[in-house]
Order: C-alpha cells, then sequence, then structure tokens
C-alpha cells in the first residue's frame, strides 16, 4: 500500500497526487459498503492508503485519520453534513469591499472555520475600491476577535505580501467566500495562470456568478496546496455549537457575569449582556446575530436527532425482518 492525497472528485472518480505522480481511482467495494454517510467517503485534502493498479489508476482502501474537517450542512432539505476540504491549516475568509459587504455575515463564516479547528484568516478583497479601508478592518476586527485581518487588491500586488506568512511546504490554504468575491482570481496570480475560470460579478448588485463549479485543490511552487471551493450562496449551519462559541466568545464571557445563572438576557435585573448593549459596547445588532445562530443550530440539532432516530428505526425494521425470514426458513 501506497499514501496519496485526494486533490478532486467528480462523480465518485478521485484525482490524487502521490510525490510526482497523478492518479485516477475509486474506492473498493469493502470500503463503499462500510460508508455509512458521505463523509466516510474521501474528501478533497484526504490522505487515503491506496493500491497502485498502473502509472495512473489506483484503488482507494482506507482514509487515513483526519487532522480536521471543514464541512457544513448539505445544501437542500437533506440533514447531511458535507465536507468541503479536510487537513487544513489556515483558511481565507473572503469578503469583498463592495455593495456586498456584511459583518454579520462574516461572523457566519468565522463559525464554520473555528468549528474546523483550522485557523481563520478574514481577507477584505477588492480594497481598490473601498474609500474607508481602516474602518472596514476595524469593523471586522471588532466581530473576529483573535483574527488576522488584511485587505488586498489584485491591482496592487504588494497588498499580497502579508499571504506569504501563512504559505509553505505542506501547508494547506483553504479559500472561503461567496461568488465573486475574488478566490479563483488569487488562485490565478498565486498559481501563475489561469488555471481557474474567472467570470465577471454583476454589475447590478455586485454578485458573482460561479467560478468554481467543484472543490479542488493546486498546489503552488513553494509545495503550499490552495482548495478552492465554489463560492456558496447558502452558508448552512449543521453542528457548528464549538464554531458558535469561539466566534462570539465575548458574548459568553458577558453572559458568564449575569447576576442568574439561568438569564435569559430578556429583562433581569443585573443582566451584563443587556448593560453592554444599553452602553454600547456590545452592538445589538452582533446580539441579534448571535442568538440567531443559537438558534439555527439547536433547531439543527432537533432535526439530526430525529433523523438518527428514524434511521434508527428503519434499520431495526430491516433486522426484524431478517431474522422473522430466517425463522420462517428453520420452520420450513
Amino acid at each position: 500500500m501506497e499514501i496519496a492525497r485526494i486533490v478532486s472528485e467528480q462523480k465518485g472518480s478521485y484525482h490524487m497526487v502521490m510525490g510526482q505522480d497523478h492518479l485516477v481511482g475509486e474506492v473498493t467495494g469493502k470500503l463503499r459498503h462500510s460508508a455509512l454517510t458521505r463523509s466516510d467517503y474521501p474528501a478533497v485534502g484526504d490522505y487515503v492508503s491506496v493500491q497502485r493498479l498502473d502509472e495512473q489508476r489506483a484503488l482507494i482502501h482506507a482514509i487515513l485519520p483526519r487532522k480536521n474537517t471543514f464541512s457544513r450542512k448539505e445544501a437542500g432539505q437533506v440533514v447531511q453534513e458535507q465536507i468541503m476540504a479536510t487537513n487544513v491549516d489556515t483558511v481565507f475568509v473572503f469578503a469583498a469591499l463592495n455593495q456586498d459587504y456584511n459583518v454579520r455575515k462574516i461572523e457566519r463564516m468565522l463559525i464554520f472555520v473555528w468549528e474546523s479547528n483550522a485557523m481563520p484568516v478574514v481577507l477584505l478583497s477588492k480594497a481598490d475600491l473601498c474609500d474607508t479601508i481602516e474602518q472596514k478592518i476595524e469593523e471586522v476586527r471588532d466581530i473576529a476577535i483573535g483574527v488576522a485581518v488584511h485587505a488586498i487588491s489584485v491591482r496592487h500586488k504588494e497588498s499580497l505580501d502579508v499571504l506569504q506568512a501563512y504559505r509553505g511546504a505542506g501547508k494547506t490554504i483553504a479559500l472561503f467566500g461567496a461568488s465573486g468575491v475574488g478566490k479563483s482570481t488569487l488562485t490565478n496570480l498565486l498559481v501563475g495562470n489561469d488555471s481557474m475560470k474567472v467570470n465577471a460579478v454583476r454589475e447590478s448588485d455586485d454578485r458573482g456568478k460561479h467560478t468554481t463549479t467543484h472543490r479542488e485543490m493546486i498546489f503552488l511552487s513553494d509545495g503550499t496546496a490552495i482548495v478552492d471551493m465554489p463560492g456558496m450562496r447558502e452558508f448552512q449551519l449543521f453542528d457548528h455549537q464549538e464554531g458558535i462559541h469561539f466566534t462570539f466568545e465575548d458574548i459568553e464571557q458577558l453572559a458568564d457575569l449575569c447576576r442568574f445563572a439561568n438569564c435569559t438576557h430578556e429583562n433581569e435585573p443585573d443582566c451584563a449582556v443587556l448593560q453592554a448593549i444599553e452602553e454600547g459596547t456590545l452592538p445589538s445588532e452582533r446580539w441579534m446575530n448571535y442568538r440567531k445562530m443559537q438558534k439555527e443550530v439547536r433547531f439543527m440539532e432537533r432535526k439530526i436527532s430525529t433523523h438518527e432516530r428514524l434511521q434508527e428505526k428503519r434499520q431495526s425494521k430491516g433486522k426484524t425482518k431478517k431474522v422473522r425470514m430466517n425463522l420462517e426458513d428453520f420452520e420450513l
């Protein structure tokens, strides 16, 4: 067996790198049979144990232990985790300094990154379109506590020098953000060619069309691995309670100072949260977004619990049916 790394997946076919070699493979029947959910299959960034068939093909026998997973709820009504990338060191959280700039959206994206145990770095792209860059940086720093925030512009190459600190052989960086914020443009610039197709944004609302249609890992000349993910219109939370804790740690620290341990922060006396809002040290919009995220995660936890109970019920019915069939054979 040898070790390879997944760089892309399309319709059950996995593209991998092993040293300087590029391979295409699929999972073994044993691995497919043991997989209970989509997260049990290889994802971009995974290190896998493979059996080489020839110079270009290989069979994937196992997924090596993951350092971390960067995931979200699968789009639509399906209650299932969708892994976007694994074994990621740093996630560049993109927010364009145009009409689509929104600190509440940045808060939501940070939840995903903190939950993955990767290091978030906020990149305020298209800085050449903004006249109040320093103000925007301070706004983001206020809600992204302890997170590095950089304003960049591909039109001003010197602004990209700060990204060098996150690069290096063996390092993996994921690019995360909505369509049209400049992820693929930055990737092309770092790679030095137009490997990722770039689409123009709509002038009417500064929103981009989907440029990257699938997750793909690209290697830079210094050995850095870049995962450019499709721009997402939906950032649906899944099991992201820990991510909320780190993103809104300031609010949870305030809640610990309340007079009552079970304070609902509605109208109780000596509520540290309400006092901070009244004094202006905690923006009411941040507090409302925190409560919104909490409700969303609790709702999803209930859906997951219901889904798991239904799954157990189906499995139990299947086992009962099998036992009955065996008993009928025995009676015969």
